[in-house]
């Protein structure tokens, strides 16, 4: 019996035998598991990241880490995953996985090559929890559970997931320290310049090209109305590092009726916004997950309003959610910060948004459990002087807003997160201090 039952108005006297049965079965559980577990897993200690956590206290790195006593929990919902990265290749033999009380009855076990394509060794209907041993064959560097049907109310839990076999390795490019001198700022970068333009948006009008306004692309240089992740992935990128495949785009800016593109295009993936707790807490931006961020139909600088404008090098000029008037030896910059709060389900939503959300007070809403980086897009444009000569292919300055399609190779994704975001040191573009 999970201690989150307290407090469901029990009395005192039964709840004391339900903590006393819970107590003596919790430590038969775990004094069992460990007299079976002699074998040291190949997954213990690996990086681990999952859909979502309950709260600080369980973290997935809980389900690796050899300890019988603590746990990884999720959200309240269905479905969930818990992903493990053995550092290289294996073999693998079997499974073991120690369940809390809200323990899953249908879930799978898949292994991946590259943590993007996904072979399923297992497939578990009407599971009892406790401790489950699984025999399986198979291979890969990725090991992933995917829970879609919980036992109770609560999200799925467990003590330990160990994978066994032969093989795997501690990743050489994942650091696990901070070096001397690092800039104590959670963060790393990508710079992709201008690609190209199309009146296409492959999230809000997928399969329909042209059907949009015109938007200025950066990064993949084969977005189209068409692409899929998929697409993006297996096609070339202008962005330092060349591992980062992912699109993003803006409207088109012009100045007196001409295309004006920006010629300094920063994305910064952040740990800002939220607590340490939290920060320590990131995971990966799951593969494929597209975020509209900004209101393309904001017909005035509202709340909706998420860019903001402001001059390069001329901080006296002030800044707003409407085009300024730079001086000449300035550049007019816009600024957007993507929401970094998501539901731990889904990779778009109807309206592109709603699966994600911004932190309220340095957490992440019960809604959106899942802390990521927050991505802030930052863009530097070759023109000034008077704004009423400005437009966007969207209306007004305050209608400025942006388009994520995350193509990252999840394993890179993965140690940028780990060492840049919850170690808290300022990384490059090949995400190391």
């Amino acid at each position: 019996m999970s201690a989150r039952v307290l407090g469901r108005g029990l009395t005192r006297k039964f709840l004391i035998g339900l903590a006393l049965t819970a107590l003596v079965g919790t430590y038969a559980s775990v004094r069992a598991f460990s007299a079976d577990a002699a074998e040291i897993p190949i997954s213990q200690g690996k990086p681990v990241t999952a859909s979502s956590v309950e709260n600080g206290g369980a973290a997935a790195a809980n389900a690796v880490d050899g300890n019988g006593g603590t746990r990884w929990s999720s959200a309240f919902s269905d479905p969930q995953w818990l992903q493990v990265d053995l550092g290289a290749p294996a073999t693998i033999t079997s499974v073991v996985i120690n369940w809390e009380a809200a323990y899953a009855r249908d879930f799978t076990i898949q292994t991946s090559a590259n943590g993007t394509s996904w072979t399923t060794i297992n497939t578990t209907v009407n599971g009892t929890g406790g401790v489950q041993t699984l025999n399986v064959s198979g291979s890969g560097r990725y090991v992933k559970l995917n829970t879609t049907r919980r036992a109770t109310q609560y999200g799925v839990s467990l003590w330990e997931f160990q994978v066994f076999g032969t093989g795997g390795s501690t990743p050489t490019n994942n650091p696990t320290t901070i070096p001397p001198g690092a800039v104590r700022v959670a963060e790393f970068l990508a710079d992709c310049p201008f690609s190209h333009r199309l009146p296409d948006d492959p999230i809000v009008f997928p399969g329909l090209p042209g059907a949009s306004h015109m938007h200025s692309f950066f990064g993949s240089t084969v977005t189209n109305g068409n692409s899929t992740v998929n697409d993006l992935a297996n096609g070339p990128s202008n962005c330092n590092p060349a591992v980062d495949k992912s699109s993003y785009w803006v409207p088109t800016l012009y100045q007196d009726g001409v295309a004006k593109e920006p010629v300094i295009t920063t994305f910064y993936y952040l740990g800002e916004g939220v607590s340490d707790a939290v920060r320590e807490q990131t995971q990966p931006l799951p593969f494929g997950l597209r975020i509209v961020a900004g209101n393309a139909k904001a017909t005035a600088p509202d709340a909706t309003t998420i860019s903001r404008w402001s001059c390069l090098h001329h901080n006296e000029s002030g800044a707003g959610k409407d085009f300024i008037n730079c001086p000449a030896d300035s550049m007019l910059e816009s600024y957007l910060d993507f929401p970094q709060c998501w539901n731990g389900r889904d990779l778009d939503s109807a309206d592109h948004k709603s699966h994600m959300a911004y932190p309220v007070n340095g957490a992440c809403p019960s809604t959106h459990p899942v802390p990521v980086p927050k991505l802030r897009q930052v863009l530097r444009y070759p023109v000034n002087g008077d704004p009423s000569r400005i437009r966007l292919s969207s209306g007004a300055g305050f209608t400025m807003h942006g388009d994520f399609f995350n193509a990252w190779p999840q394993a890179e994704m993965e140690r940028r997160v780990a060492y840049c975001i919850r170690l808290k040191v300022k990384c490059g573009a090949n995400g190391t201090a």
